[in-house]
């Protein structure tokens, strides 16, 4: 299995950064770049009549198995309450039942804003003995019917919506499919993926999926590049073996590296359990009325110094204004390098920080448009300082871009979108203040091999417009003709040689 094409390939009269040239590929690699090249004997020579041709896109923040399987289970996304997620399971048990012995698995439920609360009672008359597992959009809470919360352990809990730590268990088991299927389908969205212009993830799928992604490789799912973080759970598994972030694993032709290490210090937003300095409304009073700190710093800086020592970066993920400042202390404490994963809610001295201690921000800009509203109500007086793109890039810091799929679509154009215009709809923009130039955007999208240039590998896409001309809107459904990683096509509509 090789990184590359088979072959050289000349692509020709193809739009780069707004002028129209050659690109000669050869070996996976693009070496030579400019107007009217001589293709040599055997090369394939592939008109592109003028589309453009851009670096490929990486998708910064993934859980890719989670991704995979949400794509095949009851979507929750379109429910405003209770009830008609209610309505939604009804319907479900009605027409297409889960086998016998076999959980209902439901996905992207948002109760911050609903009018009711969710809750075990309203579940059972429609599902009577079938467990139901209903994820949260945010993977940060589930709600069980009365048969679930029997079968993992929590028959008195007097609501059966559980939290952060208390639903990580039944997180692990509902991802449990047999391999084989799960490899088939994670080919699929992999393919899916390439067909949106996207040649890299990272991916945080907990607790480690180095050796899976291996293995998929190796039977051929050869979509895209992979960085396969590692949690806290794995670490010492990780160190014991000398891998180091940026190895390459032996036997995957470089599709595969080591990733960061993922720390999760802090909760999310739509489950108010995103740690901040100042209590969310409604919650004054309860046992954690600020959110959930998850990582104390006693914890967080040895943590960080024994990756860090190991030539392992970090990956902390911090969403509250307090648990930022504390991931912020951490990596200073620790000399830690890497990033803050989310940087929702920040303090104003924070924002200078990431880039005096050399984090980046990884974001997920996506995230702006679903949160607006909930952040509206819930960070009300501080949304000034919400998901801060463009005070970030304006005091240095590094930002790249992602989707936390299945949280939002796996789709960097999405991303971007969201980015350039902080609406999704015929709202005015929220805080337009912090969007970022397209060219901005891009760039925190494009992995780390930088602009289409000699040298760089050709991980290509081809788009029939121009991108930067396109408004918000387009960009969300802009069409990616060609996809290629190392040379090799991974997707390719209408493109043919003449």
């Amino acid at each position: 299995m090789d990184d590359h094409g088979g072959g050289e390939l000349l692509l020709r009269s193809a739009r780069v950064a707004g002028r129209i040239v050659d690109i000669n590929i050869e070996a996976g690699v693009v070496t030579a770049l400019g107007p009217e090249l001589a293709a040599s004997r055997g090369a394939e020579v592939l008109p592109l009549d003028g589309r453009s041709v851009l670096p490929g896109l990486w998708d910064n923040h993934v859980h890719f198995d989670q991704w995979t399987l949400a794509r095949r289970r009851l979507d929750l996304g379109s429910a405003r309450s209770a009830g008609e997620v209610v309505e939604l399971v009804a319907r479900r048990m009605r027409t297409d039942p889960p086998e016998r012995d076999t959980a209902l698995v439901g996905v992207g439920f948002r109760d911050a804003l609903w009018p009711d609360a969710p809750h075990r009672a309203l579940l059972d008359p429609v599902t009577g003995g079938t467990p139901v597992v209903l994820v949260s959009a945010d993977l940060h809470c589930c709600w069980l019917n009365s048969a679930a919360a029997r079968t993992y352990g929590w028959a008195a809990h007097p609501t059966g919506v559980l939290r952060e730590t208390d639903w990580h268990p039944i997180m692990e088991d509902t991802r449990k499919v047999p391999a084989h299927l799960l490899d088939v389908w994670a080919r699929e969205a992999a393919q899916e993926a390439a067909a949106r212009g996207v040649v890299g993830i990272v991916d945080f799928e907990a607790p480690w999926q180095l050796d899976a992604w291996a293995g998929r490789v190796a039977r051929g799912c050869t979509s895209l590049r992979v960085v396969s973080s590692v949690w806290p759970s794995h670490l010492d598994e990780a160190i014991s073996r000398g891998l180091r972030t940026g190895d390459p694993i032996p036997g995957t032709a470089g599709l595969l590296t080591m990733g960061p290490l993922k720390v999760v210090s802090d909760g999310s937003l739509n489950t108010r359990t995103a740690y901040c300095q100042d209590p969310y409304p409604g919650l004054e009073g309860t046992a954690h009325p600020c959110g959930v700190l998850l990582v104390a710093p006693e914890d967080l800086v040895p943590l960080l110094r024994r990756a860090t020592a190991a030539g392992i970066d970090v990956a902390v993920h911090a969403i509250g204004d307090r648990a930022n400042t504390l991931a912020l202390d951490a990596f200073a404490a620790s000399g830690a390098r890497g990033r803050i994963e989310h940087a929702q809610l920040l303090s104003e001295p924070d924002v200078a920080r990431f880039a005096e201690l050399g984090v980046v921000a990884s974001v997920q800009p996506e995230h702006v448009v679903d949160d607006r509203d909930v952040a509206d109500r819930y960070w009300k007086g501080r949304t000034d300082r919400a998901f801060p793109y463009r005070s970030l890039r304006d005091a240095g810091a590094g930002l790249v871009l992602g989707s936390d799929a299945p949280v939002a679509p796996l789709d960097p154009w999405v991303a971007i979108a969201a980015a350039v215009r902080r609406s999704a709809d015929d709202r005015p923009s929220w805080h337009p203040e912090q969007e970022i130039p397209f060219d901005v955007a891009l760039a925190a999208s494009n992995g780390p091999d930088g602009p289409v240039g000699v040298g760089r590998r050709a991980d290509l896409i081809v788009t029939e417009d121009g991108p930067a001309e396109l408004d918000a809107s387009a960009l969300r459904t802009l069409p990616v003709v060609g996809t290629m990683v190392g040379g090799r096509w991974t997707h390719r509509v209408g493109l043919e040689p003449r």
